[in-house]
This record gives structure tokens, sequence and C-alpha cells, in this order.
């Protein structure tokens, strides 16, 4: 699958209503067919650790958006529903690399760490369910993941929040349902857990 493509031309009206859509959807694109890139407003107020684990002090988190649908096996799923769960939100598609290289990590730690009030979903994302769902069977994934394909879910996460930038991001999610610590890029087992421990900590 091409991860870059070049846009339809778009006249009048409907060129004007989907131009903000457009310009935030470029940017996750770009993302993904290289680097991904830090990022946030001023009006973060991030701390950016030296493994790339960017961390949010209790009282600046924001609330994460509301985030539900379809999965991958065409289950409907609300992330509302773990609220009081400590809940890591993993984007990722078949054809990426990375995310092939982190999988393992991902189906290890969400396993070892379901006893501890932790749940992992992910979003699936540029895919079809058939490669999607290949995958999750492949890795044995032992959770979820929300069918996106075209990236909407990943366009409602507030401006200046710890939002996905890149694919694979992955996003934990506090108890209090608030974003709490984001990575962007591929995660090895020990940042992952590094990423959960304080969190888990937290009442």
């Amino acid at each position: 699958m091409s991860a870059c493509r070049a846009p339809r031309r778009l006249t009048g009206r409907r060129r004007l209503t989907l131009l903000a859509a457009g310009t935030a959807l470029a940017s996750l694109t770009l993302s993904a067919c290289g680097e991904g890139t830090s990022g946030g407003s001023s009006q973060t107020r991030f701390v950016q650790g030296k493994n790339g684990i960017a961390r949010v002090d209790a009282a600046d988190r924001q609330k994460v958006p509301e985030i539900s649908g379809e999965t991958t096996t065409g289950k409907p799923l609300d992330l509302s529903a773990y609220k009081g769960k400590v809940v890591v939100l993993n984007v990722w598609g078949s054809w990426c690399g990375p995310c092939i290289a982190e999988a393992p990590n991902f189906a290890k730690v969400a396993k070892d760490t379901e006893d501890q009030g932790v749940q992992f979903v992910g979003i699936n994302t540029r895919d079809n369910k058939t490669q999607a769902t290949s995958f999750e069977d492949q890795h044995k994934m032992p959770y979820p993941s929300l069918f996106d394909p075209t990236g909407k879910l990943m366009l409602r996460f507030p401006k200046g929040s710890l939002n996905p930038q890149s694919i694979p991001s992955t996003i934990v999610i506090d108890r209090h349902g608030k974003i709490a610590a984001r990575s962007l890029g591929p995660l090895a087992e020990d940042d992952l857990r590094a990423m959960l421990k304080p969190l888990i900590a937290e009442k």
C-alpha cells in the first residue's frame, strides 16, 4: 500500500469545505512517509524524556477525545468503557515496518499488565480489514484495535495535547481519562514498561 498519494483536484465550495481536514491529514501522511517528529504547541506543557517519551503532569493533562467505532473484527468499541483503567492507545498499520518490530513487545506487556488495571487498544490505520486481522493473528495481539482506514480518529485529539503524529504512535491515558504520555515511533519492551510504570502507580 502506498503511504503517499497525490490528492484529486477539487473545485468550488467542496474544496473550501475539505481544506482544513486535508491539511491535518497531510501532516499525518508526511509523518507516515518518513521519520516521525515530536511536536505540540507552547501550551502543551510536556516533559520530553531521554528515551523519547513525553509526559504531562497530572494537573496539566487534557481529556482524551471521544474515541469509538468498529474494531478490525467488526465489533463496537468505545474507549470510555475503560475509564478507571490505564489505557495504552497504539496507532499502527500492517504495512509499517516499525509497527511490525514493536508488535511482540506490545503483545507481551499487554498480557503482563492486564491484572494491574491496564487495557491496550490499537488504532489500525490505512489498512484493509483482511491485512489488519492477519497481522493481529500473526503477532498474537491479545487486545482489540479500532479500524480507522482514513485516520479520522487521530484527528480528534485536541490541539496542544500529546496527539499522535506518526505511525506508530503510542498514547497512554490515565485512570481519569486524560492524556498522560506519548511516544512517537516504535517502543522497545523496557521503554514501554517504563512509560506505564508511573501511571499504574497513580490512583
